[in-house]
Order: structure tokens, then C-alpha cells, then sequence
């Protein structure tokens, strides 16, 4: 067996900020030596992307066939939070991430998450407390403290919660934030608490104000977070604070680009592109203390080459001193997949979405584009025979949350902005607790696309007037044990479905699944009733 290769290129040496022409001497997977000299080879060498904040769950894949397309865009390494399995199968969703992510060849670095359930005012299907964190942050497979959402527990020093910060210390593991649109004092309290980084900043405002308090910022451009344009002006200003995330990405964009656009983009805008990929491929290593070389002499043998330093075009990916990637295939077997689950299956009926009318207005959570965050307006309420129903003309469409854990009365309110005309689409992925959520213009349309996720087991479902699509999430009613090329068409159909109903989302079904994230302001629903989000309660969906 070969234990060594030889790589000649352009080097790109990101510590010394330089890039010469030379090779590298790989050694049993490791970086023997870097020999400066001259080649002809046109290639340019750099260690690889990472994404620093990620959710493998909302790709829909299974970490093994994550590896197979991120490693075609030089993806070496993730930082990956498994809170959604969590939410639905406890610590033994995590241990699923790890074991299926063994083989995968990409380095992913799991975390222990936080808040299992992330509220208390919603039904998930498992709850990991303190005790289960420290179980977690033990093991060698648990590098960091996920994103702490319960940031009311922090500013409010809840027990529970500041216990799991005190393990993450006890351990020295670093800890993730998210806080977004916090500010000022409470910001400083969230901070000063131990918590480092937050990927959810929209405004370069309170980015600013997190750097100038000492977190790290991630920069998300993901397929429903897009922060990029509102955040980028920091890689000119405080390159050494940044890194790069996706946080959630769907197959038919993870099929086309993951970190590797991030890098396009920002060095297209002119930014320094030591600095960029410094933010794209060092700072995670150092911040997290990732199992990952970043291209020195006597690191694991972990790089890329491209193209040249515009396109960026992918041409080699090698972990470990193996070619994972040769520029056109990835050595990564096709295999079978466990699909461990926990699903109720009754179906219900249309009655169970009618909502007898008690006010003349109500209350509705507006739907923002690109963003997580929702707005709230009050509406004149369409009452027809006695019952509240959608109203097409406004864009005023009901949205219902139903449990899936035990049964339960189904949780509905109304919604703006998502534009549909006709029909109804529903998921399970319905972040963080991932009951079914739905959306529709009537109540038999609604039902239908609630049953179709209920007869798989698990899925993204559509129905129009002439038409239903399903495509089922056996794993966990979250991911598919399919390849991205099979899941990647599935959902790119639905998603066209979906728009050809009215949506002029970019991205309806990502959008839709974080609807019941009560921790991201301004108003959400979850299985329990509409919640807002800036006073931390539930509200009234009804005003008399």
C-alpha cells in the first residue's frame, strides 16, 4: 500500500500569509514536508473549508451522504449541532450522528445540545438535561456546548440552564451562542456568562456590538438565514472575529455550493483573501480545537486544491492524506441506512383545524424572506358560518402545529407573506421540537397534507387542487436514507410545486419549518398555542 504522495502547486501558507510555488510530502496521512521549489502545475493548495455552524439534520441527509456532495465543494470539516435528531430521539440521536458519521471520511465535530426541549412551552420527543449534557460533553465525539437558544434561562439565571454553561467550562469546551437581536446589558450578561459565538445576527449593528463585547460572529448564508450582505462589511473590519456558517442548508443548494460560495462571494466583493480564507478554514480549527491540519508540516493531511483564486473551483479534497475527492468522485460507497424514528400515526380529520371565532381581529405572524425572524400585525378576522378561515385576497392563510409525539388538539393561528393561492404544505421538520407543521387555504387541504407526513412516518408534503406530493424523512421524520442527488430532485420538484401554488418564497419549505421556533422573536406557534417571542408567553391568537 502507498503511505506517501507528493502534491505540487501554488501553496497558500495562511499563517505566514503567503503563497509560493512548492510541494507537499504527504506521509501516512500525515504532512511530512513542505518543500519549496519550482512546478509547473498550475493548481493552487489551501486547507479546507469548514462550515462552523451547521445542522446536517436540515439537509434532509444522513451525515454519510452529506460527506458525499460537501466534499465535492473541498469541505473537509464541520461544526455540527444534532440538536434536531436530539429533539425527537434524545442522546440516542446523537450517538446515530456519530456512528453514521464514522466512515464518512469529512470531519465532523458534534456538539452537545443545549436545550432539549428549547422551550418549555412546546412537545418534543425526548429532554436532555444536565445530567445528559455532562454524559455528552464526556465523550471524545463532543467537541463544544451547542448554541444555547434559552437565552432568557441565561439572563435570568436559570439553574438548569446555568449548570450545563458550568459543564461546558468544567470540560473546556467552548460555548455556542444564539441571541439574536439582543442588545446592549442583556447582551453583555449573555456574553459574559462564558457564551462565545452567535450565527444569528441580521443587522451589522448588533454584530458590531457582540465583536466590541467578545464573541466570535458567524456569517450565515443559508437556504432560509441569509446574513451575508447585511454582515460582510466586518471581513474588512474584524477579519480575526469571524467565521463562516450555513446553519441550515437544503439538498438542491448543498448539490451546488456550501463554505466554498461564501469564499467566491466575499473575495468577488474585494475582501483580502487571506482574511477570507482564514474565516473560511482556520478560525474554527483554533476556536473549537478541531481534529483538522490547516496545512503545516507535521498536520494531518487535510486540504484542497483549486482552480485558481476567483472561481475556486474544486479539484481535489484530501482528508487524512486519502483523495476523497479527485475532482469528480467522491470515494464514498453508496450504503444502506438505519432509520430509527418516534411517530404517532392517527390520522385526524379536517375538524380538528376549525377555529370557532370568539373576536373580530387576530392576530398574525408575518413571515420576513430570508430571515427567521417573523413581524406580528392584527387583522380583520374572515369568519365564515362561525368559524375562522384563511383569506386568500390578503395573504392571511391558517397555519396549524400538530403534535407527534402523543395525541393532542391541534394548534392553529394565521400567517402572512408565504402567498399561497390554493392547496396546502406541511412538514415535519418544524424546528426545534419538529411536530407537523402546515399551511393551507382551507381545512380539507390542510388535513390532507397533515395525513400524507402522518402515513410516512415523516416528510415534506404538498397538496393543490389536482395534485399531492410527499416525500418521506424516515430518519427521524427529519432526514431521508436516500443520496442527495435522489433527495435533492425530490425536494427540488416540491419546492417548484409550492411556488407554482403562489409562493414567492425563495425557499417556502425551509421557511415554514422554523415557524414554530419560539426563540427567534417576533411571533411563532408551537403545539401549545401562539407564542411571542420578545415577551417570552403565549398570546392570544383572538382580540375582541
Amino acid at each position: 500500500m502507498k503511505t506517501t504522495e507528493n502534491y505540487s502547486g501554488h501553496i497558500i501558507d495562511l499563517y505566514n500569509r503567503r503563497i509560493f510555488k512548492g510541494t507537499i510530502i504527504v506521509s501516512n496521512g500525515t504532512i511530512n514536508e513542505i518543500r519549496e521549489e519550482d512546478t509547473d502545475s498550475e493548481e493552487y493548495f489551501l486547507p479546507g473549508f469548514i462550515d462552523a455552524h451547521i445542522h446536517i439534520e436540515s439537509s434532509m441527509l444522513v451525515p454519510y451522504e452529506f460527506a458525499r456532495v460537501a466534499l465535492k465543494h473541498g469541505t473537509v470539516a464541520t461544526i455540527s449541532d444534532p440538536h434536531e435528531i436530539a429533539n425527537v430521539l434524545g442522546i440516542s440521536g446523537v450517538q446515530y450522528m456519530i456512528d453514521n458519521a464514522k466512515n464518512a471520511k469529512l470531519k465532523f465535530h458534534f456538539g452537545a445540545p443545549s436545550c432539549v426541549p428549547a422551550t418549555n412551552f412546546e412537545t418534543a420527543g425526548a429532554v436532555i438535561d444536565s445530567y445528559g449534557v455532562e454524559l455528552l460533553l464526556q465523550m471524545e465525539d463532543i467537541f463544544y456546548l451547542s448554541e444555547m437558544m434559552n437565552y432568557p434561562g441565561v439572563l435570568f439565571d436559570d439553574e438548569e440552564v446555568m449548570q450545563k454553561i458550568a459543564l461546558a467550562k468544567k470540560y473546556n469546551k467552548p460555548i455556542d451562542g444564539h441571541a439574536p437581536g439582543l442588545r446592549g446589558e442583556q447582551a453583555r450578561k449573555y456574553i459574559s456568562a462564558g457564551i462565545t459565538t452567535d450565527h444569528e445576527c441580521f443587522t451589522y449593528e448588533e454584530a458590531l456590538e457582540k465583536i466590541e463585547l467578545g464573541m466570535k460572529i458567524l456569517i450565515r448564508e443559508g437556504s432560509a438565514a441569509r446574513n451575508y450582505d447585511a454582515l460582510h462589511r466586518l471581513i474588512g473590519e474584524h477579519p480575526e472575529k469571524l467565521m463562516f456558517c450555513c446553519d441550515d442548508k437544503h439538498p438542491d443548494e448543498l448539490l451546488l455550493f456550501h463554505i466554498d460560495e461564501h469564499v467566491r462571494k466575499s473575495i468577488s466583493l474585494g475582501y483580502n483573501l487571506f482574511d477570507v480564507l482564514s474565516i473560511a478554514c482556520l478560525h474554527p480549527v483554533e476556536h473549537y480545537n478541531m481534529k483538522v491540519g490547516t496545512l503545516r508540516v507535521g498536520d494531518k493531511a487535510d486540504f484542497i486544491s483549486v482552480n485558481n483564486l476567483q472561481e475556486f473551483k474544486v479539484l481535489k479534497t484530501i482528508i487524512d492524506g486519502e483523495e476523497v475527492f479527485d475532482g469528480s468522485k467522491v470515494n464514498l460507497e453508496q450504503i444502506k441506512h438505519t432509520t430509527p424514528n418516534q411517530f404517532i400515526k392517527n390520522k385526524i380529520t379536517s375538524d380538528a383545524f376549525k377555529i370557532k371565532a370568539e373576536g373580530d381581529y387576530i392576530n398574525v405572524i408575518n413571515a420576513l424572506d430570508g430571515q427567521l425572524i417573523t413581524k406580528a400585525s392584527n387583522e380583520k378576522a374572515t369568519i365564515i358560518n362561525g368559524y375562522l378561515e384563511s383569506n386568500i385576497e390578503n395573504d392571511v392563510l391558517k397555519i396549524a402545529v400538530v403534535n407527534r409525539y402523543t395525541n393532542a388538539p391541534v394548534s392553529c393561528a394565521f400567517i402572512k407573506n408565504f402567498g399561497l393561492k390554493e392547496g396546502a404544505i406541511a412538514s415535519s421538520v418544524a424546528h426545534d421540537s419538529h411536530n407537523i407543521i402546515v399551511i393551507g387555504v382551507d381545512d380539507e387541504s390542510i388535513c390532507k397534507a397533515t395525513n400524507l407526513i402522518i402515513e410516512c412516518g415523516g416528510g415534506l408534503s404538498l397538496v393543490s387542487q389536482d395534485s399531492e406530493m410527499v416525500i418521506g424523512l424516515p430518519v427521524a421524520g427529519l432526514m431521508s436514507d436516500a443520496d442527495a442527488v435522489t433527495i435533492g430532485k425530490q425536494y427540488s420538484a416540491i419546492d417548484a410545486a409550492a411556488k407554482k401554488l403562489g409562493s414567492t418564497l425563495k425557499a417556502p419549505y425551509m421557511l415554514l419549518s422554523f415557524m414554530a421556533l419560539l426563540v427567534i422573536p417576533e411571533l411563532k406557534l408551537s403545539d401549545k398555542g401562539l407564542f411571542d417571542g420578545g415577551s417570552f408567553k403565549f398570546t392570544p391568537l383572538q382580540i375582541n
